[in-house]
């Protein structure tokens, strides 16, 4: 369990980064910016016509009685937006890195630099749209995963008692996982790491993923939030990764000092 609370300081960690780095956080949020104006649109869209878009798709319930057309469609018209919204908060990091992909590489290259004991960061040599196309076709696997997952447990919902209790649970959690994985790919790819051996990873670990990606999953779910933890959310991810990998960090022997400080003291 103590694997709980490293992630989540690997968390905090990247938001301070950030904040000593104003250029790097400034930088950072205009990717996100962009993909919260999309998603709003699309789901705006969506409340304006998806009952009209409903009601199109199911042609066989205009001769039902009344009330029972309005109520099939109004359902149906709720779990169409219902799935809009989880699929926005699934995949709304998947694109902001996407779209962000040279400021999010570069802040992550920093970051990395900054705490490496000789300065210096690994760099994948490829050119950039070869790295935009390997980071699309793996968010796209990510992605599909993440949706099977997400089908799953909104069909447990509708289960009485444990839909309304364990799944929501569980969703952070897996939601949590996913997050996590979309952002320390930004560093291990640039490891040439690949979607594989990141699932292996971060699966190794995963209370380590949870008490890193959980919180955020959570914070995601308000829009102006994730556009600004974004950036440390990178900072953050970079850092875990090279813990993931066993690489040393600058400052990591006297943190463990301090740790070992704080448990003689509570003994």
């Amino acid at each position: 369990m103590r694997d709980l609370g490293v992630g989540f300081r690997y968390l905090l960690k990247g938001q301070r980064w950030v904040g000593r780095h104003g250029r790097q956080f400034g930088f950072g949020l205009l990717p996100g910016l962009i993909t919260l104006l999309l998603y709003a649109a699309a789901l705006v869209a969506l409340a304006l016509w998806g009952t009209d878009f409903v009601t199109w798709a199911t042609p066989f319930a205009d001769d039902w009685s009344s009330p029972w057309a309005g109520l099939f469609r109004g359902f149906l018209t709720a779990v169409l937006f219902a799935l809009g919204l989880l699929l926005s908060v699934v995949t709304f990091t998947a694109v902001t890195l996407l779209i962000g992909q040279p400021f999010y590489e570069n802040l992550s290259e920093k970051v990395d630099r900054d705490v490496s004991p000789d300065g210096t960061a690994p760099e994948s040599g490829l050119p950039l749209m070869r790295e935009l196309w390997i980071s699309a076709r793996d968010s796209l696997r990510i992605v599909a995963r993440a949706l099977v997952w997400g089908v799953l447990l909104f069909a447990l919902g509708f289960v009485p008692v444990i839909g309304q209790t364990v799944v929501p649970v569980i969703g952070f959690l897996v939601t949590g996982f996913f997050l996590t994985e979309e952002l320390t790919a930004v560093a291990l790819q640039r490891r040439a790491v690949d979607v594989r051996e990141r699932l292996r990873l971060l699966r190794s670990r995963r209370t380590l993923v949870w008490g890193f990606g959980t919180p955020l999953a959570v914070a995601f779910l308000i829009p102006f939030v994730a556009v600004f933890l974004m950036p440390g959310a990178v900072a953050g991810a970079t850092l875990m990764a090279r813990d993931l990998l066993g690489e040393e960090t600058a400052g990591d022997r006297s943190e463990e000092t301090d740790e070992s400080a704080e448990e003689g003291l509570t003994r």
